[in-house]
């Protein structure tokens, strides 16, 4: 059985207009799929984040991989091409060389919320880099290394290039920018202005959900193309991308594979963030007091499913779009949720709750008490996470010991409640309903 190779499939690589900084499973089946999918000739340079071994295989497979996709009835697969070339991501010469080259005019990001480095006030928080950069040394983190590609396209005077965040981030576009902007400023203030004058922050939402790959999913991609394939990704049939239209030069035409670009990204990623992410947190945390292991499992409760109904109608009342792209929207989430071969495991979207909760659910939450409604399902979303706390067992959070102990103390519901929003911890009719869930669940 032949390894999959350019050589081995007769596809050649694409020249080198885009770079990536992030290379893993949901680059592959996102950013690198439209670009693929668009029947554009516009190849990626991918650069790893923190594990450098993922370009390995890529590399000896001339930048190709296999994407299958899990239908609730079967799978398909493509072998994806728009990859050209993977790097490590400390190869600084490689990214500066790429980034110097006006042929390159858009760099992708998938690096992670704390990626970012981001201080409490949104500015870049790594001295180390801001001290790397102004001696002319090595940065670590991704914002470094992509300001020191940046110096070397400015250098070059190779023209504008837009930058464009892929992580689920608050108003990404302006948040990597401020990101950016005050590293720039921490370095030079002529580079500060030249980022400012030159470089565009795209502001976008993403929606893929990406499992990871097993070795039965290895086997599957050499049934399907006859190639073995080291690095195959899995992926669901859904697949979504907005961005906002501020480009300052050429860009793939994403857009031929099903990408929008819309003048305010805001509206869906609040969509998305609430009846997607929330509706996720709802089920991490308390479909597992009645059995079950994954989203599909839990969808499939009659209970489960009533407790994410009432979230989804608490959430929707607060949204800015049409109520009948909302109601599409929930029919495409439900049909999502309940493929059972794609194993999305709550235990894994469970991490984190004290981070994701405050964008997730308070907001909903909030609207909600202002109108003067106790909102059932975002009772049973904090009651799940106050009883989750208090078994301690799979608990993996920054703040894990603090909140372990808050929901385990005396009067547990009000003091969790408390670490993502004081003021909903005042309030006592809400408390009172979160404790009684949390002792019925």
């Amino acid at each position: 059985m032949a390894r999959l190779t350019r050589a081995a499939t007769g596809l050649p690589a694409y020249p080198i207009r885009a770079v990536h900084l992030g290379l893993g499973a949901f680059h592959r089946a996102h950013q690198a799929w439209y670009a693929h999918a668009s029947g554009d000739e516009w190849g990626i340079a991918a650069f790893t984040g923190r594990r450098p071994d993922a370009a390995r295989p890529l590399t000896e497979q001339d930048g190709l991989y296999t994407l299958l996709v899990r239908g609730p009835d079967n799978d398909g697969a493509e072998i994806v091409r728009s990859i050209s070339a993977a790097h490590d991501g400390a190869d600084a010469d490689a990214l500066s060389r790429y980034l110097a080259d006006p042929a390159v005019s858009v760099v992708t990001l998938t690096i992670t919320e704390a990626g970012y480095n981001r201080g409490p006030d949104g500015r870049f928080a790594a001295d180390g880099d801001i001290a790397a950069l102004r001696s002319g040394g090595a940065p670590v983190t991704a914002p470094g290394r992509l300001l020191a590609g940046l110096v070397a396209r400015k250098k070059a005077d190779a023209g504008p290039i837009a930058v464009v965040p892929c992580d689920n981030l608050a108003d990404n576009g302006e948040a990597t920018q401020l990101v950016m902007q005050s590293l720039a400023e921490a370095v030079d203030p002529q580079l500060a202005n030249w980022v400012a004058e030159s470089v565009a922050f795209v502001g976008t939402m993403v929606d893929r959900i990406t499992p990871a790959t097993t070795d039965a999913d290895r086997a599957t991609a050499v049934e399907l193309t006859g190639f073995v394939d080291a690095a195959p990704v899995v992926t669901e049939p859904f697949t979504e991308w907005i961005l906002t239209d501020i480009f300052p030069d050429k860009r793939p035409a994403w857009d031929a594979a099903g990408a929008r670009f819309v003048d305010d990204v805001t509206p869906f990623e609040t969509r998305k963030l609430w009846l997607l992410n929330g509706a996720h947190s709802l089920l991490a945390y308390a479909a597992p007091t009645r059995g079950h292991r994954t989203v599909a499992e839990a969808v499939g409760d009659a209970e489960c499913r009533k407790w994410m109904d009432d979230w989804w109608d608490e959430a929707a009342r607060h949204l800015t779009i049409p109520t009948a792209d909302i109601d599409a929207y929930r029919g495409a989430l439900l049909d999502r949720f309940a493929n059972p071969r794609i194993q999305h495991l709550l235990a894994q979207i469970a991490l984190d709750g004290s981070q994701k909760l405050p964008f997730r659910a308070v907001p909903v939450i909030r609207a909600e008490r202002a109108a003067g409604r106790l909102p059932a399902g975002g009772i049973v979303l904090l009651a799940g996470w106050l009883v989750h706390l208090r078994d301690g067992a799979g608990v993996r959070d920054p703040r894990a010991a603090e909140l372990i102990e808050a929901a385990r103390g005396r009067d547990g519901a009000r003091r969790v409640v408390a670490t993502i929003d004081a003021a909903l911890a005042e309030d006592t009719e809400l408390i009172t309903a979160i404790a009684d869930r949390a002792t019925a669940l």
